[in-house]
């Protein structure tokens, strides 16, 4: 069973970037749930704004994150200026290999989002314990009804 969000009922996976709140977990944006976090953003600007950040495989080309496309109106962004394939996750795991990024910084981004992905899992791991129980439940209630009309019929049949 998959944990769904809060905010728009669709399936929460792995890869999207959640956030949670009073114990729900949603997307942080639900139109974009793979998109970059504010975070990620910020890293990418301060240290990786003058290298390659991407590579698309279609055209073979790369780009640094100023040469990477956005939609406004499709609500897209690091897309490739030439094909217009969406290019995040090539962005997001050159960001988590990035060399400019220091130790720290970057184990620090490593731990969040490890701690993210824990979180989504748990999550699921607790939906599915509760459907456990209540099928549980619904068949110790199911058992329970059947030797009740069992019992009432043995006793209107004396």
């Amino acid at each position: 069973m998959q944990v769904k969000c809060a905010k728009c009922g669709h399936l929460i996976v792995l890869s999207d970037i959640i956030e949670s709140s009073n114990g729900h977990l949603s997307h942080v944006d639900c139109m974009r749930p793979r998109t970059l976090t504010a975070d990620e953003r910020h890293l990418l600007f301060v240290y990786c704004w003058d290298h390659l950040v991407a590579q698309c495989l279609s055209c073979s080309l790369s780009f640094r994150m100023t040469e990477l496309a956005a939609d406004p109106l499709g609500g897209r962004t690091n897309i490739c200026p030439r094909c217009r394939k969406d290019l995040t996750e090539n962005v997001r795991t050159h960001l988590y290999g990035c060399a400019m990024l220091p130790t720290e910084i970057l184990l620090k981004a490593q731990a969040v989002r490890e701690a993210a992905q824990r979180l989504v899992k748990q999550s699921q791991k607790l939906v599915e314990d509760a459907d456990v129980r209540i099928q549980e439940a619904e068949a110790a209630l199911f058992e329970a009804q059947q030797a009740f009309r069992a019992a009432m019929r043995k006793r209107t049949q004396n």
